[in-house]
């Protein structure tokens, strides 16, 4: 088994630069365009290291800062690439070819980020891997909301890196150390399915790289990828052998996986049975008023902040759901007035906002909300319901 291992830990190989040309001073902050960030998560193994190496190798056209959070355990991967004045650990960005840069970090992304951008102007794209057991859940909402680095990145979006081999393992049987604690300690799961980092990886994801698929036979695969969308069933899933993807845009860079909800196959069956821990939840319920727009803030306020679906008069008490999380939600809500608002959530981060207008056509529009989280119930009729009773006031 170990030998169909890829090498995640192997960094590129890096020549140090000893000066990188800063930002001139005279460009004015708000001129300057914000830069697009992309979360590279999965389990260690899975090939994100690999991904990287891939694609600062690629042709590509676009100048990369890669922040890579995981080396391994080598000491001396390290010492060249952090140095220690005062103290304090300082970052050394290394140069790595096609004008795209590379440093490693051993705990706070964050600070990476805030050095990185003292050298803004000489990339644009940022990739961040993350340690093989962080939850992208924790770290997602940082980038998309801190108000320091929010005017000059953006989240483009969260890629999960899938091990075709061993993922239904990682899902069924995780070690203790595997496993997922839920971020709202008030939840008592009891003795329910286990939730592991794997579950949280992929939940959170908008883009599946199912990796390794060249290890597993077709009925193997079938079965990964149907377990795959039982727990998300909004991420795209590509399919690839080590780790090359047949694309980098639109895969790994210029995702705009918050940009265009309206052009997103959300799933008619509006509730997945497959997986135990995690499912897939698509409320889908006519256009609304402008005037309800403050109702549905508050309806996800309930939900995302305080865990509690407003009851329905049409819901029976023994199926309302009462001991769930959202780790994910995205929504696109068709207004009457023939203009729309896109929701992005992460766990109770969220955020409503003005998108592009819609004109009737014919064809049904329908407002579309997913939920992608524990504890949802057995069926979608709940949510919808008290969606709709909450925002018409039913």
């Amino acid at each position: 088994m170990s030998s169909n291992i890829e090498d995640d830990d192997a960094p590129p190989e890096l020549v140090d630069v000893s000066e990188v040309p800063e930002q001139p001073a005279s460009i004015e902050e708000e001129q300057t365009p914000r830069v697009p960030i992309t979360l590279v998560t999965g389990y260690l193994g899975a090939g994100k290291t690999t991904l990287l190496k891939y694609i600062l190798t690629e042709k590509h056209g676009k100048k990369i800062a890669v922040i890579m959070n995981e080396f391994g355990d080598s000491s001396d991967i390290e010492k060249p690439l952090t140095v220690n004045e005062g103290g304090q650990e300082v970052t050394e960005w290394m140069e790595v070819g096609n004008g795209c840069i590379c440093c490693s970090v051993k705990d706070s992304g964050v600070m990476a980020l805030e050095s990185l951008m003292e050298r803004r102007g000489t990339f644009d794209y940022i990739l961040l891997e993350t340690t093989g057991l962080a939850d992208p859940g924790n770290i997602a909402p940082v980038f998309w909301m801190d108000e320091g680095l929010g005017s000059s990145i953006y989240l483009d979006g969260i890629v999960t890196l899938v091990d075709a081999k061993n993922i239904l393992h990682l899902l069924d049987e995780p070690t203790p150390e595997e496993k997922a604690e839920s971020h709202n300690a008030d939840h008592d799961h009891g003795s329910g399915p286990v939730l592991s980092m794997a579950h949280m990886q992929i939940s959170h994801a908008d883009v599946i790289i199912l990796n390794k698929t060249d290890l597993v036979s077709a009925q193997e695969l079938e079965a990964v990828t149907d377990r795959i969308s039982s727990i998300n069933s909004i991420a795209k899933i590509h399919e690839t052998d080590h780790s090359r993807t047949p694309q980098i845009e639109g895969v790994v860079l210029d995702l705009h996986a918050y940009d265009h909800l309206a052009d997103m196959d959300f799933s008619e069956k509006g509730h997945s049975h497959i997986d135990p821990a995690i499912s897939t939840s698509a409320i889908l319920t006519p256009p609304i008023s402008a005037t309800k727009v403050p109702k549905i803030d508050e309806w996800l306020r309930s939900v995302l902040w305080e865990s509690v679906l407003p009851e329905s008069p049409n819901t029976p008490p023994e199926s309302h759901p009462t001991n769930f999380e959202i780790h994910r939600l995205k929504g696109i809500v068709y207004l009457e007035d023939g203009s729309s608002k896109i929701i992005q959530a992460v766990r109770d981060v969220f955020e409503i906002r003005d998108s592009e207008p819609w004109q009737k056509d014919g064809n049904e529009i329908r407002c579309k909300i997913v939920l992608i989280g524990r504890g949802l119930g057995s069926s979608v009729d709940p949510w919808r319901e008290s969606l709709e009773s909450y925002v018409h006031g039913m």
